[in-house]
Formats: C-alpha cells, structure tokens, sequence
C-alpha cells in the first residue's frame, strides 16, 4: 500500500499562537493586525522613495536636505490616518522610528477627537492606564509620565545659580511640567503657552493627576503659538524656558528651528536656562546632532549639554533633553535643592534625585563622540 500522510494539523488560534511564541511575560508581543500596518507602512514609505526619486531625476529633489529639515516639512500623520487601532490593540508607526512599532492592549477607547491642530486620542490600556496619543503619537501614560515630567523641569531649576522667581513653559498642555514647577516655592510667576485648547481640557478630564499643575495660582495660561508669543516678550524676562514639544513634525516643527531659538536666547535673564525636549540616542541621533549644533550657534557665549532618561513607553524607552545657558554653567551640578516632598499634596518625586540629575548627563560613549562632549 502506497503511504498517504496525514494532512497538516490547521493552525493554531492567534491567541495561543502568541501565548506559543512568548518566550518570556517581559516580551512585548506584536498583533497580527499591528504586523498588518507595519506591512502597510512599508508599501507606503516604498511608494513615497520611489517619488522623491523621481523628483530628483527631474532636478527637484530634496538633494541634501537634513532628516530634521525633511521632518518639519512635513504634515504630522493622524492615528487615524495610520489605521493603527487594530484588534483592540494601538500601535505607534511613524516615519520617526522607522522598521519598529510600540504597542499597548487597549480597554476602551475614552475620547477620540480632531481639534484646530492635531488628532487628539485617549485609551484606556491594560498596563499603562490612561494614555494620551496626538497625532498617533503617544504623549504620556497614567504609568510612566513622572519620569519625563520630572526630569524636563527640576534638571534646568535646579541647574540655575540662583532660583528661579520667573519660568516660561512652552507647549506642556498636559499640565505634568506645570506640576513640578509648583514644588519649587521660589518661583512666584509660572507661564504657559500652549497652542491647542483642547489638550489641557482632555488633561483635566483624564489624566487629573498632571492637570493638577493648571489649578495653582501662580500660574497663566496663554492660547496661542509659543513662536509667535517669544515676539512680543521683554528680553530677559524670563529665569527658566522649558520647551515640552512633540517630535518635529507638524504643530511642533517651528520649535526645532534657529529663530526660534534666538527668540528664546532673548527671553533669557543672563543666567537663563532652557531646556527642550530632545529625542532619543538610539534613533535620532542625527536630529540630536543637529539640534545640538543649532543650540551652540545661539548660545555661543554659555554652555549646551544633552541629558536624558528612561520611561518605557517613548520610542526605544528613552527620550533626552537639550539644555543651554547664556552663561557659563555646569549643568551636571545640581545647585538648587527642592525642599523634602514627602509631605506635598503632590506626592513625593518618583524619578529625579541630585544623584540622577548627575548621571543624567552621563552618556554612552558613541553619544559623548557624536556630540563631540
């Protein structure tokens, strides 16, 4: 008799084809429908290629147009736009972080909305609790926002040679920068200029722990474009400018430019710092390189470092910050102490300490060689 193999067995549900293929609880698991975009990602990332080569055969190519240059002419992609709600799961794609996408399991979708600006998205995940996306682009989570938060504010008030009386806070919409400002009790006047109404309102209503930060006294708002307020603001006015941006493409984009940045310089008292939100080692380090060159350029007469620190949900679990000073500082130094926070309304820090603020600028040797520190 002539041997017949037994058909194949039918695969296996994608439940447990993934509880199959975990090797470890630790390992992030990527959907078929998140590997699904991906796919999609790739066939329209090809499509474009192909047409800025054809432009370049016909002489209007982008020739040698810097990555960050090509990212702020762009238009920010929607979540929508990405399709990247898939089978109860988010995933974020962007040309930002080419070939990877970070994904969370979602409860509920919370609110979901388009405002003057942005795609502005709320979800409900299982580990991370509310999470705040823009533009398809995760902002913050419940889990892990105290670890930005802190850092981006106390790393320049406590870099200060004197304490801060003044700071400006340019895009912080979420109100987690405005919080820890408020720990500093020296500080008498905190300004915020946020362009897009609707992401403090979405703050208050879903993430009120950071909101929190709107409800002190010292605080004024302003609803306009942080470039555009620098205009009409009295040279030196400020202490300390702490510039919490999205990445550079879209509303942010003219945040990454050199006017920008002379039009902070001014701003600046003479012992100013700013502190702007600076991307990540791993994946921009090009950006960073650029920016880094930018800031030196303006602030020609005092000092510009890079710092960082880990939060799990940003691009590669670490995102940097870019300080400089009109004068000469040495911000590994913490010269200001926050008083004890155990006793705050607020809560006690959960990240920054003096011993992080100096390590924080401790960085991995092909970084120090980029940047030339």
């Amino acid at each position: 008799k002539t041997f017949v193999p037994p058909p194949p067995p039918p695969p296996l549900p994608w439940r447990l084809r993934r509880e199959h293929t975990r090797s470890s609880s630790r390992i992030r698991v990527l959907s078929t429908g998140a590997a699904k975009l991906a796919l999609e990602l790739k066939k329209k990332k090809k499509k474009k290629k192909k047409s800025l080569m054809m432009k370049a055969e016909e002489g209007g190519g982008e020739g040698g147009e810097s990555r960050l240059d090509h990212l702020k002419s762009q238009d920010a992609p929607t979540a929508s736009e990405n399709g990247s709600i898939r089978d109860g799961w988010f995933a974020e794609l962007s040309e930002m972080w080419p070939g990877q996408a970070f994904t969370l399991k979602m409860k509920k979708t919370l609110f979901h909305s388009r405002s003057k600006y942005q795609d502005v998205l709320v979800f409900e995940s299982e580990e991370y609790g509310n999470v705040l996306v823009l533009d398809g682009v995760i902002q913050c989570t419940d889990r892990d926002e105290f670890s930005y938060q802190e850092m981006i504010t106390h790393l320049p008030l406590c870099s200060l040679p004197v304490a801060a009386k003044k700071v400006l806070v340019i895009g912080g919409g979420d109100g987690g920068v405005l919080r820890e400002i408020t720990r500093h009790k020296q500080v008498e006047v905190i300004e915020i200029c946020e362009l897009d109404e609707m992401v403090p309102q979405v703050a208050k209503d879903y993430f009120p722990k950071m909101a929190v930060g709107f409800d002190d006294p010292r605080v004024t708002c302003h609803f306009e474009d942080g470039f555009k307020f620098l205009k009409n603001v009295e040279p030196g006015t400020y202490d300390a400018i702490i510039v919490d941006s999205s990445d550079p493409v879209g509303p942010a984009a003219s945040l990454f430019q050199k006017p920008f940045f002379d039009l902070v310089h001014r701003a600046l008292s003479d012992t100013g710092v700013v502190c702007t939100q600076a991307e990540s080692i791993w994946l921009h380090m090009d950006i960073i390189q650029e920016l880094h060159q930018l800031c030196k350029e303006v602030f020609s007469t005092g000092s510009v470092s890079y710092a960082y620190c880990t939060i799990p949900t940003y691009p590669s679990g670490q995102i940097g910050f870019m300080m400089s000073s009109k004068s000469e500082n040495a911000f590994r130094e913490p010269k200001q102490q926050l008083a004890d926070q155990s006793s705050s309304h607020l809560g006690p820090l959960k990240y920054y300490s003096s011993d992080i603020h100096k390590a924080a600028f401790v960085l991995p040797e092909f970084a120090k060689q980029s940047l030339n520190l």
